[in-house]
């Protein structure tokens, strides 16, 4: 596991977490569309993300689910760590948006951990990137125009994915924005005519 681990966290931890982690973690590999974290269970492992793309959501009251963002290698899910922290059941999935792999850490030992400072820094500076990504998802759904959401989701999922082409169906991205097909339908339909991307059959290919 040690070889898995320096390239993404070898300048991220101190010599002895990594043994730690190398000791205590258990690695896990993820095919695409796979459920990590679900909504209402105990999260009883953190993930650190070795490689791939994880989708983070939330479902409000009345079921519709919200594309929060992607974890990639180096990151952990800030919102899982608070649902171990105080031990709630979770608010958010976590689905793997293409193969990935991680190291899945015991809950028991996220206070231990504390010890080593470079723990310490790394969980806080998960907390802050994911708590800008969330109120940049705010500000999405406040201010934007949703044409311009869909514009930006799709940039997004090139960026956290490596490739111009989106495997998704309009109804799973009108899930993720929070809107019907028959609307995401037309918007890519405007993009297209601006050739700002290209539809095919079941892809999008990013201009």
């Amino acid at each position: 596991m040690r070889d898995l681990l320096l390239p993404m966290f070898g300048n991220v931890f101190q010599k002895e977490l990594i043994d730690e982690i190398e000791d205590k973690a258990v690695l896990k590999n993820l095919k695409a569309g796979t459920t990590l974290i679900d909504y209402g269970k105990y999260i009883k492992s953190i993930p650190l993300v070795l490689n791939g793309a994880i989708k983070i959501v939330r479902e409000d009251e009345k079921g519709h689910e919200l594309f929060l963002y992607y974890l990639n290698g180096g990151d952990t899910c800030a919102m899982s760590l608070t649902c171990c922290m105080n031990h709630k059941k979770s608010e958010i999935k976590a689905i793997a948006e293409t193969e990935a792999q991680m190291v899945m850490i015991p809950l028991e030992y996220m206070d231990e951990w504390m010890k080593y400072a470079s723990w310490r820094q790394f969980v806080f500076r998960s907390y802050n990137a994911r708590f800008e990504e969330m109120l940049s998802a705010l500000d999405a759904v406040a201010f934007m125009n949703l044409d311009e959401r869909l514009l930006n989701y799709l940039l997004d999922v090139k960026t956290n994915t490596g490739t111009f082409e989106i495997f998704k169906t309009h109804q799973e991205i009108a899930t993720d924005l929070g809107t019907s097909r028959v609307v995401i339908s037309r918007l890519l339909k405007r993009l297209a005519e601006e050739d700002q991307i290209e539809l095919h059959r079941n892809r999008i290919e990013i201009l």
